[in-house]
């Protein structure tokens, strides 16, 4: 039995170590920087992970300070500024970087940012 649990132990300090799944989690985060224009999911991105949906929220939390949906919101807002200092019309913003509901957009943009789409963009054209 000794036997069994040292090999146990073995395999998963080398499989399934904190390399492994912080490996797996920055791979799922590069996956959501490349891929934050899409319709994901949790479960999508969790799987690009493999690993559950619930420790993957929990891994990534740990590793980057903020859930997956939160920092998906994040990269999705800080593209969209820079679209929007670019003088692209902010419908085109909103659905170029993912979002389906522009009232959904200016909402959380002005959560995120303290204006919204339209006032950053005038502010941004009248510094240039």
């Amino acid at each position: 039995m000794k036997y069994y649990n040292e090999h146990i132990n073995k395999l998963n300090n080398d499989i399934y170590s904190k390399e492994y799944l912080t490996k797996h989690i920055i791979q799922a985060k590069q996956y959501i920087d490349k891929h934050y224009t899409d319709k994901l999911n949790l479960n999508e991105i969790a799987e690009k992970a493999f690993i559950s949906k619930f420790h993957f929220i929990r891994l990534f939390k740990s590793l980057y300070g903020v859930t997956p949906y939160q920092y998906l919101k994040a990269v999705r807002i800080d593209n969209a500024k820079q679209l929007l200092i670019s003088q692209i019309s902010i419908s085109n913003v909103c659905s170029t970087v993912g979002f389906d509901s522009l009232t959904s957009f200016s909402t959380l943009f002005k959560k995120i940012t303290g204006k919204t789409p339209y006032q950053f963009q005038k502010q941004k054209s009248n510094f240039e």
